[in-house]
């Protein structure tokens, strides 16, 4: 019969019990190794809002083919490609909606 288990997290060095019910749940999933991370350890692991950094996006310059000014776009324009800035994006979904009703 599988029993409780005092374990130390390598996180934060505290320690906490995996249960003989995880245990067995590890079992039946095939995961080979025991937990390394206390809950809370975990959860802030898997919680990217709470560690990561806002990623900063790469822009490229353009010319808005609409009102012809220098804008900057999150992809990297071909030459056959129409940019526009984010005013004229606006105005043409906008009008794309108008002309759905």
């Amino acid at each position: 019969m599988v029993q409780d288990k005092m374990l130390v997290c390598k996180e934060c060095g505290k320690e906490f019990v995996f249960t003989a019910g995880e245990q067995e749940f590890y079992g039946e999933k095939g995961f080979r190794h025991q937990p390394q991370r206390c809950k809370a350890c975990r959860r802030k692991k898997r919680s990217p809002q709470e560690e990561a950094k806002p990623r900063e996006r790469k822009m490229w310059p353009g010319i808005c083919a609409a009102c012809g000014k220098n804008t900057l776009v999150p992809f990297e324009p071909r030459p056959e490609q129409l940019v526009y800035c984010k005013k004229c994006y606006a105005a043409i979904l906008e009008e794309r909606r108008e002309h759905r009703r």
